[in-house]
């Protein structure tokens, strides 16, 4: 069977509509989304944080989340992988391949991307609005709420940004949650596992599907970023 036979078989299984095939998506998307509300909440305030206020340590926090941003995906899913095995310390909630622990690995890899590039952003506008905003004598959350309306479009880029990085992830996935059918495979897993096994057809179709995502990030984020100019 050549490529574009496997690829016309996989495009038809994609309209097929076959419900593993959408299981694992879906499971996809349920995994990074969580993680990207769940990490861009806490990463938001904290780069607000670091971007108003001086403090001990602050330049070498920053620094510190700056270069944990190329931090390798399988490091992060060694040590979630001891956070949450029998005898770790989260090993009594039994949380060791599970999307649980797939949506921790990746919080832990989009949080240092969101609270650096929000960090940048906020002290920007913090340094170029600081005079105006010490004037009218705002307080701390009305300052975030103006710092947000005003960078939404950067904001919004940077989190599909982290969205694509997550849900492109395989490495740590894969340690944390063991590729479990009907529980913990998502499509990178899947795609790993396919190949495997000679199922070129499924692989391709979760090939696609995940081109296609990254291919739609990549242009809302062209969109936001042409609107801003």
């Amino acid at each position: 069977m050549d490529i574009f036979d496997i690829l016309l078989n996989a495009i038809k299984l994609i309209f097929s509509f076959d419900p593993l095939l959408y299981e694992i998506i879906l499971l996809s998307f349920r995994v990074s989304f969580t993680a990207l509300i769940i990490s861009s909440f806490f990463a938001l305030i904290l780069g607000y944080i670091l971007a108003l206020y001086n403090f001990f340590l602050k330049n070498i926090i920053i620094i510190v989340f700056n270069s944990l941003m190329g931090i390798p995906p399988v490091v992060v899913g060694i040590i979630v992988y001891f956070l949450v095995a029998k005898g770790g310390p989260l090993g009594v909630f039994d949380l060791l391949y599970s999307p649980t622990a797939m949506i921790i690995a990746q919080i832990i890899i989009i949080f240092p991307i969101v609270v650096s590039l929000s960090h940048q952003i906020f002290f920007q506008n913090w340094n170029q609005f600081k005079d105006q905003f010490q004037a009218f004598n705002l307080p701390l959350l009305g300052v975030l709420v103006i710092l947000i309306r005003n960078n939404y479009f950067v904001l919004i880029t940077i989190l599909l940004s982290a969205f694509g990085r997550a849900i492109s992830e395989v490495g740590a996935v894969m340690i944390v949650g063991g590729n479990i059918d009907h529980y913990t495979r998502v499509m990178t897993t899947a795609i790993t596992l396919e190949t495997r096994m000679g199922n070129l057809e499924y692989a391709m179709a979760l090939g696609i599907i995940l081109i296609l995502l990254t291919t739609i990030i990549s242009g809302v984020v062209y969109l936001f970023n042409y609107q801003k100019r």
